[in-house]
């Protein structure tokens, strides 16, 4: 049992690692041809028969010569359904063969009816998410990589958030179509990356095989380490990363934020077909994922200590919550912009409302870090925030304030919103009938206003007929109608 230690222990980064990584994306690129965009069959086997090949030969001082032949005797057992027909239960059959073929040649501990649960939780469940922290650890142990390694955070964040806000503003769009990327795009379908990563993260503990004993003195220090996910955080969030980071995205948000007060605040010409109201509506929401990213990030950050550390990265973070802050702003400027041209909806406050909570958010972020408050605090303080504008909109009857500003700010009305839209207004509550009843007053649409107005009397006398319905809004709404004796009468 001399060679036990050496079974268990995490392989150190060295020339063997790349190999591995080879051998992983040749079977990558094996899977893509039998796989993707195919009908699955005679692949399964296939695939199936070179992984295990591959997986034996890159840990081979790992075999037990005992047990090879019985794997193999498994192996070959599991394929023969597959190669008779490709059914869910023959694939069934294939993966779970696969995978105690594999623990039975390399794993000493592997034994008994427990050997495929234990196996598919080592190799399927758990083994695919060290394929990022693998990565990194390889990455990490060269000069050249590593200083790469500190630029791919804040490169593919900055890439997101150049794409947000392509989303968001005609004119960086129009920028981003001089460089022409659909001739890349068009090559590479959305799926397919996805694809690589899945399949490349399945194949991955195969080759890089790590098995866990339950002795724990078969484990050495480097295992327990390597798999921590704080190390995964540390890595990626170092300093140097945080810093690169936040020079870059605060380049990239000046660049918005300026074009934010020339179009939006400025009124400047928009380029040809665009209305202020288009490019109000299409900006809202991708700015406000853009802002939740940040924030995010800035979370993590804060977490990883860096903030702490270097003393001249915190006015770098206040920078980008101002700017984030004024993202917000523009946001909130963009829905009015569109409110005032197609008038209010029960969505668009709510989108209002989002953004304010993502407002506060930001700024209890600056108050957590000036006072060194704990991630704990901000949670709490960001859920009493929370809960306390749930119980704000408990109280507020947004169906009155949704129909009396669109009736009063409608086109009838002389205004230069859109049209009252009356289906909308009548799949509200009851509670707009005092705004239908004006309505009815401005719009040539009487016959369908009065229509929807008696369908909400009714629905009114129905909520009042029992006190098992009854409400003070109701009651309220009720003292109305029993005031104003034209709301009964059908015009």
């Amino acid at each position: 049992m001399t060679g036990s230690a050496e079974l268990t222990a995490a392989p150190a980064v060295s020339d063997s690692m790349w190999h591995k990584f080879a051998v992983a994306f040749g079977l990558l690129w094996l899977a893509d041809i039998l796989f993707y965009d195919q009908i699955p069959g005679l692949a399964l086997p296939i695939f199936a028969s070179v992984l295990v090949a591959a997986s034996v030969l890159v840990n081979r001082a790992r075999i037990d010569r005992r047990r090879s032949i019985p794997a193999a005797i498994i192996l070959v057992a599991g394929l023969i359904p597959a190669i008779e027909d490709s059914n869910p239960l023959s694939f069934l059959i294939v993966v779970l063969t696969t995978i105690s073929a594999v623990a039975l040649s390399t794993d000493p501990a592997a034994d008994g009816f427990r050997l495929p649960l234990t196996a598919a939780r080592q190799l399927l469940l758990t083994g695919p998410f060290r394929l990022i922290p693998d990565i990194i650890a390889a990455l990490r142990a060269n000069d050249v990589t590593r200083v790469l390694l500190t630029w791919s955070i804040p490169l593919a964040l900055g890439l997101v958030f150049i794409l947000l806000f392509a989303a968001a503003n005609p004119v960086i769009e129009q920028w981003l179509d001089q460089l022409q990327p659909q001739r890349v795009a068009s090559n590479l379908s959305f799926g397919r990356p996805i694809f690589w990563l899945v399949i490349l993260s399945l194949i991955w503990p195969f080759i890089n095989l790590r098995w866990r004993q339950r002795n724990t003195t078969l484990s050495t220090p480097i295992d327990l380490v390597a798999d921590r996910p704080p190390s995964v955080l540390a890595s990626l969030l170092g300093p140097e990363t945080v810093i690169r980071s936040l020079i870059l995205f605060n380049v990239l948000f000046a660049v918005q934020t300026a074009l934010d007060g020339e179009y939006l605040w400025g009124h400047a010409e928009l380029p040809d077909g665009m209305t202020y109201a288009a490019y109000a509506h299409r900006g809202a929401y991708p700015l406000i994922v853009t802002a939740l990213l940040a924030a995010a990030f800035v979370i993590i950050a804060v977490r990883s200590g860096t903030t702490e550390d270097r003393r001249f990265v915190r006015p770098l973070v206040y920078l980008w919550v101002a700017q984030n802050l004024m993202l917000v702003a523009s946001s909130m400027q963009r829905v009015h912009i569109y409110v005032e041209s197609y008038l209010l909806t029960g969505w668009r406050i709510a989108a209002l409302i989002w953004m304010a909570l993502v407002a506060a958010g930001l700024f209890l972020i600056v108050v957590r870090i000036v006072r060194n408050r704990p991630n704990g605090w901000l949670i709490r303080a960001n859920l009493l925030v929370l809960a306390a504008t749930l119980y704000g909109c408990a109280l507020i009857n947004f169906d009155v304030l949704i129909a009396d500003y669109n009736v009063s700010h409608s086109r009838e009305a002389g205004r230069q919103g859109s049209a009252i839209d009356i289906n909308y207004l009548s799949n509200l509550s009851p509670q707009v009938l005092p705004a239908i009843e004006r309505a009815i007053l401005l719009s040539p649409a009487k016959s369908e206003l009065a229509a929807a107005r008696n369908r909400l009397l009714n629905e009114q006398a129905k909520n009042m007929a029992s006190w098992r319905s009854w409400s003070f809004r109701g009651w309220r709404l009720q003292r109305y109608l029993d005031t104003h004796p034209l709301s009964h009468q059908p015009s």
